[in-house]
């Protein structure tokens, strides 16, 4: 498998493979085979309602590459869709890597995304090439570097955190913990609240109470640290998801605002991005669901969650679990 084959079939490349990859082109480092990437990573993009595929490839401060591509999701508001620059951002932030350096897009960010990437540090000097294909094989022939601007040149009148919160707030992609645990809910709850249980009719383990425990258990702990990891400065009410194939495999999202509270990115968005990114394929293969939030908060995501979830996989259960500060409990 030649090195752009192999690009083209992951999320993430490792610094020590980046620039082994530039090394071959004979590029001078790795920022100028971002572009170099962009054409294939668009193949992994899943458009069903537009067919207008998106790339991005950005490269963090500890040297990776990650890809971002949009999703839409049939059936439901466009407004749920996912944006490459969303997807790419996401990427970073489950691999944990502090920063976003540089970006190549396939198409030029549009304003949602502009503003998304507000709720990074120090965005206002983060990189971005904008790729007309055409233009980018003539430099290519001609040897010549890629012109990066920074997101000023796409944004020079901003409106991000630093309009909002104070310089000690965490931002998006710096690691925290929202210091929440969760509220015990027995059994006579969840009789009274019977939706809170499933999307669907299946049972997916199969009657083994013992499997079913396990799983609800392994979804609920890594909800938690989703809604723990969650970037909600603005409203002050961070959530979480898990969700699992039918394999057993977890991926969890967090939920992240936007200074310019819409756009702001769903949890569930944010654990499909993690879904896609570690090779899931159909949604339908995802069969268990929990999503942690605050019970009564002012922006809540179960109604969502669960018209979202039942339209991409009908018979994904759902669990919902609350939680509360710790210094309130």
């Amino acid at each position: 498998m030649n090195h752009h084959n192999a690009a083209a079939t992951q999320f993430v490349m490792e610094a020590s493979a980046a620039e082994s990859m530039a090394q071959s082109l004979n590029l001078p480092s790795v920022l100028p085979l971002l572009p170099h990437l962009v054409q294939s990573t668009k193949l992994l993009a899943r458009p069903p309602i537009s067919n207008y595929h998106v790339g991005a490839v950005g490269l963090g401060s500890d040297g990776r590459v990650f890809v971002g591509v949009n999703l839409e999701f049939p059936g439901l508001p466009l407004h749920h869709s996912v944006h490459a620059e969303q997807f790419l951002l996401t990427n970073l932030a489950v691999h944990r890597c502090p920063r976003l350096v540089a970006v190549a897009v396939s198409a030029a960010p549009c304003g949602h995304c502009r503003q998304f990437f507000q709720e990074i540090r120090y965005s206002s000097s983060l990189q971005i090439l904008v790729i007309d294909e055409e233009n980018w094989i003539k430099k290519i022939n001609l040897r010549e570097s890629p012109d990066f601007k920074p997101l000023s040149k796409f944004l020079p009148h901003p409106f991000g955190p630093h309009d909002l919160l104070d310089q000690e707030t965490p931002l998006l992609l710096e690691q925290h913990d929202n210091g929440l645990d969760l509220l015990n809910q027995n059994d006579e709850y969840i009789l009274e609240n019977p939706n809170n249980v499933s999307n669907g009719n299946g049972n997916f383990s199969n009657g083994n109470c013992e499997k079913y425990e396990k799983n609800e258990t392994l979804l609920r702990k890594a909800a938690l640290e989703a809604a723990n990891n969650a970037h909600a400065p603005y409203s002050g009410c961070p959530s979480g998801v898990a969700l699992m194939d039918c394999e057993g495999k977890v991926y969890k999202g967090s939920y992240v605002e936007s200074a310019a509270y819409n756009p702001s990115f769903g949890p569930v968005q944010a654990a499909l991005v993690a879904y896609v990114a570690r090779g899931g394929s159909g949604y339908e293969r995802i069969v268990e669901a929990a999503l942690v939030e605050e019970e009564g908060a002012k922006v809540r995501q179960e109604d969502t969650a669960r018209l979202l979830l039942k339209a991409i996989s009908p018979k994904c259960e759902l669990r919902v679990f609350y939680c509360q500060s710790r210094k309130f409990m």
